[in-house]
């Protein structure tokens, strides 16, 4: 009989994972000033932690935003779309 346990995840169970434990990449820790931008709209907002495909951001009060807008952080800004929200912290994917 084959040993189970030491068989690689197959793809259903990686997608069983936490969102923590499905990122393509690392996140970095940061602590930056940042801004929700759409429309002629800028709502300020906290980087919390940094990726090439995402970011986590923290926003002071729970105010309505769309799915998809552009997250501007140290001069660069970042089309993004919201994975979860979690009272004042947001889960972005970027597109």
């Amino acid at each position: 009989m084959a040993d189970d346990h030491h068989r690689p995840a197959s793809a259903s169970t990686q997608q069983a994972l936490p969102t923590n434990e499905r990122r393509v990449d690392a996140r970095r820790r940061v602590f930056k000033s940042g801004a929700i931008e759409f429309g002629s709209e800028a709502i300020p907002c906290t980087v919390r932690n940094l990726s090439s495909n995402g970011a986590c951001i923290e926003v002071n009060s729970p105010l309505w935003f769309p799915d998809r807008f552009v997250l501007a952080v140290d001069g660069e800004r970042h089309a993004c779309h919201v994975i979860w929200k979690r009272e004042r912290r947001i889960g972005l994917g970027f597109a």
